[in-house]
């Protein structure tokens, strides 16, 4: 077995493609937007990559995703051999069984399980005078709303110049949102993110209609759509499952101190 860390997009790409429902989000990193942010761990054995574990740098806290497929032992122990390279503090994303590579006074604050899900199904066309494209004009007005509906969202600005952000207005109010997190037209990928509504204008399937209106512009481009979610938000599987999402994986959210 051999560590190294990856420095070939191609390589890596042709690793991440034979599970792309699960790892939409590496695979989004590839992209120049996000590639100068990233560092690619890898496991082989004879030549062959038998894991890959990425770290985005992209933020003051970094994040780690250690995402598998079916066997956990080769990222299980990739983690193990990388662990002390980590950064001091960072987020982690872990697939089953990853979790007790770290101590359990590591663990600065667990956000519990998550359900990875994939868009499986042409999304419908949403025809509502009430949604409109947003995009970068909108920040102030966008930064508001998540801060009345959303206030541990994160929001990175940049992401509006896709214009894959859509917003719910009533009386010229905005009281929706739903946009991506990845989005990349070369590799064909994206991850949505950032939905919310305002708290008295939930239950009337805004953020249902505001989500099948952005899958269904996502999908002209985009071939492979997934989305992260806590595995106890029953009200957005449902939202998701009725879209035509399904769940395809599971992992934990973590926040880690590495000393």
């Amino acid at each position: 077995m051999e560590i190294q860390i990856l420095h070939n997009k191609s390589e890596i790409l042709d690793y991440l493609m034979s599970s792309p429902a699960l790892q939409v989000y590496s695979i989004g990193d590839l992209d120049n937007f996000f590639w100068p942010k990233t560092v690619w761990y890898s496991l082989k054995e004879e030549g062959e990559i038998k894991s890959i574990i990425l770290l985005y740098v992209g933020m003051a806290t970094p994040t780690l995703l250690a995402i598998y497929d079916s066997n956990y032992e080769p990222t299980k122990k990739l983690l193990q051999s990388i662990k002390s390279y980590l950064p001091a503090k960072f987020y982690a994303h872990l697939s089953p069984n990853l979790i007790d590579v770290f101590e359990e006074n590591s663990i600065i604050e667990s956000y519990g399980p998550h359900y990875k899900m994939e868009l499986k199904k042409t999304a419908n066309t949403i025809d509502d005078n009430s949604i409109r494209r947003l995009n970068a004009d909108d920040t102030k007005m966008i930064e508001a709303f998540y801060a009345a509906a959303y206030p541990d969202n994160w929001f990175d600005k940049r992401m509006l110049d896709t214009n894959k952000y859509f917003g719910y207005f009533l009386d010229e109010l905005l009281v929706g949102i739903a946009g991506i997190h990845v989005y990349s037209e070369e590799y064909k990928v994206a991850a949505l993110g950032n939905i919310a509504t305002l708290p008295k204008h939930r239950g009337n399937k805004i953020g249902q209609k505001l989500t099948s209106k952005l899958c269904h512009d996502l999908q002209k481009s985009i071939k492979h759509i997934g989305l992260n979610v806590k595995s106890d938000n029953i009200a957005a599987i449902k939202c998701y499952q009725n879209i035509g999402f399904e769940i395809v994986g599971s992992y934990d959210e973590l926040f880690i101190k590495n000393y």
